[in-house]
């Protein structure tokens, strides 16, 4: 049985591409030029990913007449907003269970901050244009092992207590493989309306269209170096020798190093992959159901994240999260063969009725994560630089909150989102090498020791819950 296993996995991965499924596509725009020499502007926005593209975007509806510049070092959302799985989420805080375990009294508040942050993405995605197949569906956690269903009932009605059920309901077995049908699925919770499936590389390079045509300067191929104090504002080098002087600066870099040199220690990359099948046939649809096309997402603790594309593909992602030890970001780890095998298995082991079913592409990408598992924000140059980071794979609709945020803290005015204390307070930083390494392997052993043993989470793991750093992968 083993065998064969692995020869439906090497036989389904053969022909797959390592370009990420999102970004090969002969429609993606021509980049826009570098810069070369120096520049001038009111805000310069340095990251040309969800996060830098939406500070530029709102920077321009909050006032048409300011003048912004974007920096990228490569090309726009060739990073992780082109690589991600698409799932554009109402939550801040990286799901209702982690935001009521660190901010409980601000817990209505932020759901419907987040609420609202949804309905603007739908909004600006009609509003622009933005062709990036928008499906407002859902998203269904599925339990796989009995302790799953425990915690999925408790954490409903720890939502229900705090008032933040509405739109959720659970599902039992029965009610569950009626809206996608697999084996291993034991029961489910589905979220009805917190969460939207994009084409992510799309909204991306549509942010960037609107982004022109408000006459945001874009510039990619321009790597930012350096940030310093320059008079009254900001000079920022760039990798071509320029130099840009600004008022202002946001910070979209997210898992890069950030010129903000301080909270270099608050994030570390870890490397997700992910798999995209061939598109199914109407028999294959049918063996599986799915007639609601929600996101889903199992709920061990190494996880699976998976959804259907607008040509019915199945996207595959998750489990291995895969720390590099110095937190280096390097284009090498984008493909690990080892794993890529294994997510192969498990998707069989979900889908039995698709055996024979091929994947064409196969890629990885780096997430900036921190230790609470949700964005922090902060300024540095006495409030003339903003940044934003630590979205930990939520960021793809988390990002815009995050630019008003940004957006906020430069203005100098005190709002409804800078009065949080999710936005006053940081993540604990991580520790230097060879500490970080040890720790990220240790905690990885020790969930893989959860989810087989019922969810009994070890020493290790309660202490870092008790720390305020309790991972999941």
């Amino acid at each position: 049985m083993a065998a064969r296993a692995m020869t439906t996995t090497s036989a389904a991965l053969s022909d797959a591409s390592p370009i990420p499924y999102w970004l090969d596509d002969p429609g993606r725009p021509a980049p826009e030029p570098g810069l070369t020499g120096d520049a001038t502007c009111d805000l310069l926005v340095v990251g040309g990913g969800y996060s830098g593209l939406w500070t530029a975007l709102l920077a321009k509806e909050r006032d048409p007449g300011r003048d912004v510049l974007l920096l990228e070092g490569r090309e726009v959302g060739w990073a992780a907003s082109g690589r991600n799985g698409g799932f554009c989420a109402a939550s801040l805080t990286h799901g209702t269970a982690n935001g009521l375990s660190r901010w409980p009294d601000e817990m209505p508040l932020l759901e419907e901050l987040g609420a609202r942050n949804l309905d603007a993405i739908e909004s600006a995605v009609h509003r622009y244009g933005i062709d990036c197949a928008f499906e407002r569906t859902g998203e269904i956690s599925v339990a796989t092992q009995p302790h799953h269903l425990t915690e999925l009932r408790e954490l409903y009605e720890e939502m229900d207590a705090a008032g933040l059920a509405a739109g959720s309901e659970l599902l039992d077995e029965d009610a569950l493989r009626a809206q996608v049908n697999s084996p291993t699925f034991l029961g489910g919770l589905w979220d009805r309306d917190g969460v939207a499936l994009v084409d992510p590389a799309k909204l991306a390079w549509g942010l960037k269209a609107a982004c022109l045509s408000l006459g945001v300067r874009i510039h990619e191929s321009t790597p930012a170096t350096s940030l310093t104090r320059s008079g009254a504002g900001m000079a920022v080098r760039t990798l071509r020798g320029g130099t840009v002087r600004c008022a202002q600066v946001a910070l979209g870099t997210n898992v890069f190093p950030s010129l903000v040199r301080r909270t270099r220690p608050l994030t570390v990359p870890v490397y997700d992959y992910a798999l995209m099948t061939e598109p199914l046939s109407a028999e294959q649809l049918a063996a599986i159901g799915w007639h609601n096309r929600q996101g889903l997402g199992d709920s061990a603790n190494q996880f699976h994240y998976f959804r259907l594309s607008s040509d019915n593909r199945i996207l595959w992602g998750g489990y291995d999260a895969v720390y590099p030890y110095g937190g280096k970001v390097s284009a090498a780890l984008d493909q690990r063969p080892e794993t890529f095998d294994r997510l192969a298995g498990h998707f069989f082991a979900c889908f039995p009725q698709l055996e024979g079913v091929r994947f064409t592409h196969a890629w990885g990408g780096a997430i900036d994560t921190c230790s609470r598992f949700s964005a922090f924000f902060g300024t540095a140059h006495g409030g003339r630089v903003a940044y934003a980071a630590g979205y930990t794979g939520l960021g793809v609709g988390a990002t815009r909150f995050g630019a008003d945020v940004m957006l906020d803290l430069l203005s100098g005015e005190e709002t409804e989102r800078t009065a949080l204390e999710m936005v006053r307070t940081k993540p604990l930083p991580f520790p230097p090498e060879p500490f970080a390494w040890t720790g990220m392997a240790l905690t990885k052993w020790s969930l893989a020791r959860a989810d087989e043993r019922g969810g009994h989470r070890n020493l290790w793991l309660r202490t870092m819950d008790r720390m305020g750093m309790g991972f999941d992968s």
